[in-house]
């Protein structure tokens, strides 16, 4: 049976148990094999069976539960219009709260005459605070009917609770006097029982200012998500009418016969929706401008900036054939490219989609505080009345147990714990993206920080994966002086770095084997000119034979010039920017073996002129991240297949220890070696890979990192992504996630202490002791209103520190 996941962006969630109620009653329709509610950032993740529920039933049972599923990409469009709504409903309360405060604590300190406590006063105070209560409080009304018809209690039940407690108790005191006066009693002119429309009217401002700036301050924490969905530009310049050029090679290159009659022939630009871009359309980029989608530049030089998305400062040289990215910066030159990928294929949309899946998702920490607030409101309502019967018992004032029970209502917070993880990841999350680090799951962000050993692939991961050019060593001056071929050949003169590889290179021009390729690259890299060759022949398995110059030269293996090794000559080793003394040519050679390195002899006839050697690079930034995760306390281990001796030459630059060597292990072993480091009890696994025989190590360590320039099926495998292909990502990854767990633990003490403390503060636990101050002893209602809106917006704040408190 098939599975489908969709993310729903949802709006009229006032609290975590809006959305665990959500969670429960979507999880348990039949067909609903999970449902993952997400109050911080308003949206649900939901994997059903196609063939046992619909979507669309899906959506009618939230509509039901009383929140709107608004259309993708439509959510921020909502949250802005809803955010203008509950602005206009506070200024209503406000408008009316401020006057009516004033007069009421004007009247409580006596700074008004005898007019004030006329029983009119109270009638114009019903007359000020009902429009609070029933426009400005409204959503809470509704959203307590809804959560109590759904059999479930949320925040909205408390305020409910508490501002009508104040609110009716106060219109049953006004109209006391009226149903004296009509049953015959008698009423005088002054009434001096006091009401608390104030404090009902204050309440629901106070909650509502503070709910209007947490959703404000919590939408900051979705910043990155913005950001990046900002880097793709809204139209696009294309050639029109080349939707269906042909001619291209499998490079994405075009060949010129139909550049020429395709491309250099026509210039009829057109500005068109990025909606409508279309994969082949070939797109025109200037300088400064904005790369719209993927693809691949068929003309055209120019530099691109591509830290929004990799992190990376410096940007990237590109010319023909070099792929470019949707939302990266166009430098100096203009570009033209084929689109590859569009709309939601881009790499960009990719992006953002691992990100919000990430911050949607419940890391583990989250428990404990969703199984509190699951039972929060519950327990704060039977806290509550206890607390009115005790103080109505011990003190015979239904006035001061009311007040009691009010401020308890009206203090608890359910959303402080419910934002303190979800806000955090949040803006974790969005840290991690701006720094080219994706995390697809928060349960990888939160165990990231924990991790105490990591596992590093070789190929691809601490070297670059191709050969290049690591040892030019030509024969030594002296010896060439002796010899009348040599001498034939340099002119007389030391045959330099650069001349032997010019033989070299020209030899091996055309030639498609990764050696061949690397030494090739490296001469062009150096714009050195290649000599032609004649009489070209290839000798399976052992080199290359040509006419150079006129010279007859061999490029090949040791073993087919073991003839002339056997004769002890000297060289000159001169590694690339590094001279030694004279050694024995076959010592050399099993020296540079040694090291992991292929070596291939040049020669003319029967005397060789030099030896290149080629080998897998570690990348410039493996020896600075090696470091970096050592620093941390983190052990770094290497797996590879490579022999011992080619393993322990790569560790020595990358700065691992020779005892953390995995070598000669088989692709369908790597799995297996990052098992038995965890029976071994290393703490949680890292492992680091790129390639497709990555993949089910990657699966199987507790965190998997994927190189984002290596194999989709890594990519899939893996748990963080570090989308830049730098191992510099991993030891920031790190610091991220300990970062953001740090602030997740600092949020949920902050909201752990504050209803701690406060709810028995309010239940007039401080009564007894003169030492504290009146405010804290009889802690009023209104003061407890603001204290409530204080503790979610604390929390939201904190978790905004990550996004300049992050250590990267």
């Amino acid at each position: 049976m098939s599975e489908k996941k969709v993310t729903l962006p949802i709006t009229g969630m006032n609290c975590v148990n809006c959305a665990a109620n959500i969670q429960r009653n979507v999880g348990g329709l039949n067909g609903v094999n999970k449902a993952e509610v997400n109050f911080a950032v308003e949206q649900a993740v939901i994997s059903f069976s196609p063939e046992q529920i619909t979507l669309e039933t899906i959506v009618e049972k939230i509509h039901d539960l009383g929140f709107k599923v608004v259309e993708s990409g439509e959510d921020e469009i909502e949250r802005q219009a809803e955010i203008l709504n509950q602005t206009k409903k506070f200024i209503a309360g406000a408008a009316f709260a401020l006057p009516l405060f004033i007069l009421s604590m004007s009247r409580d300190f006596g700074l008004t005459g005898e007019w004030s406590h006329a029983a009119w006063v109270n009638w114009l105070f019903f007359l000020l605070s009902t429009p609070v209560q029933f426009y400005t409080g409204w959503d809470y009304y509704v959203g307590a009917f809804k959560s109590l018809k759904n059999r479930s209690a949320n925040m909205d039940v408390l305020i409910v609770s508490g501002s009508s407690v104040a609110y009716f108790y106060s219109i049953a005191i006004i109209l006391l006097p009226v149903f004296t006066l009509f049953s015959g009693g008698e009423t005088s002119a002054v009434h001096s029982d006091h009401v608390y429309f104030e404090t009902s009217a204050l309440i629901i401002t106070l909650i509502k200012l503070g709910k209007l700036l947490e959703v404000r301050t919590k939408g900051k924490t979705g910043a990155a998500i913005k950001k990046l969905m900002a880097l793709q530009p809204t139209t696009a310049t294309i050639l029109e009418g080349y939707g269906d050029v042909s001619g291209y090679n499998n490079d994405g290159k075009l060949s010129n016969d139909t550049l020429d009659k395709h491309f250099k022939l026509h210039h009829r630009e057109k500005e068109i929706p990025i909606s409508e871009l279309c994969i082949d359309n070939i797109v025109v980029i200037r300088p400064g401008e904005r790369i719209p989608v993927d693809g691949i530049i068929i003309d055209g030089n120019s530099t691109v900036d591509e830290s929004m998305l990799t992190g990376e400062p410096i940007p990237i040289d590109k010319k023909k054939g070099d792929k470019v990215i949707g939302g990266t910066v166009n430098g100096h030159g203009l570009l033209k490219f084929r689109a590859t990928h569009v709309g939601k294929q881009t790499a960009l949309a990719q992006i953002i989609r691992l990100v919000q899946e990430a911050q949607g998702s419940r890391a583990p920490i989250q428990a404990l505080a969703d199984k509190v607030a699951a039972i929060f409101v519950p327990a704060v309502m039977v806290i509550a009345l206890i607390t009115f019967g005790i103080w109505w018992t011990a003190t015979g004032e239904f006035v001061t147990a009311m007040i009691r029970m009010v401020a308890v209502l009206v203090i608890a917070c359910p959303c402080a714990l419910g934002l303190a993880t979800p806000t955090a990841i949040m803006a974790g999350t969005g840290k991690g993206a701006e720094n080219g680090i994706l995390f697809k799951r928060s349960e990888a962000l939160e165990k990231a920080a924990k991790l105490r050993t990591i596992v590093l692939d070789k190929t691809g991961t601490i070297t670059m994966g191709k050969p290049v050019v690591r040892d030019i060593i030509p024969l030594d001056k002296l010896m060439r002086a002796n010899n009348s071929l040599l001498q034939d050949l340099s002119n007389s003169e030391p045959l330099s770095d650069d001349e032997l590889l010019v033989y070299a290179a020209s030899i091996e021009k055309g030639s498609e084997h990764p050696i061949g390729k690397a030494i090739v690259s490296f001469a062009k890299e150096k714009n050195l000119t290649l000599y032609d060759l004649f009489d070209f022949k290839a000798h399976s398995g052992m080199g290359v034979e040509a006419t150079i110059n006129g010279k007859n030269l061999r490029f090949g293996k040791p073993a087919w010039f073991e003839s002339e090794l056997l004769e002890q000559k000297s060289l000159r080793l001169e590694s690339v920017g590094q001279t030694t003394d004279s050694i024995n040519i076959k010592k050399s050679i099993e020296e540079l073996q040694s090291k992991g390195r292929t070596v291939m002899i040049l020669a003319q006839a029967k005397n060789i002129i030099g030896i290149i050697s080629v080998s897998d690079a570690i990348k410039p930034e493996s020896a600075q991240a090696v470091s970096s995760m050592r620093e941390e306390g983190i052990r770094v281990i290497m797996l590879t297949g490579d022999n011992l001796n080619t393993a322990i030459s790569i560790a020595r630059e990358a700065g691992i220890d020779e005892n953390d060597i995995a070598a000669e292990v088989k692709p369908e072993q790597k799995a297996d070696k990052i098992k038995e480091l965890q029976r071994e009890n290393h703490g949680l696994i890292g492992m680091v890979g790129d390639g497709i025989n990555d993949a089910p190590a990657l699966a199987a360590a507790d965190v998997g990192f994927a190189i984002g320039t290596g194999t989709d099926i890594a990519i899939e495998a893996g748990d963080i992504i570090l989308s830049s292909g730098s191992l510099t990502g991993i030891p920031k990854a790190i610091a991220v996630s300990r970062d953001t767990l740090n602030t997740i633990r600092q949020n949920l003490f902050l909201a752990f202490i504050y209803n701690i403390i406060l709810i028995p503060v309010a239940a007039g636990i401080l009564a007894p002791f003169e030492i504290f101050p009146d405010f804290l002893r009889q802690l009023h209602p209104i003061l407890a209103a603001i204290a409530m809106a204080a503790s979610s917006i604390s929390v939201v704040t904190n978790s905004l520190r990550l996004y300049t408190a992050t250590r990267l």
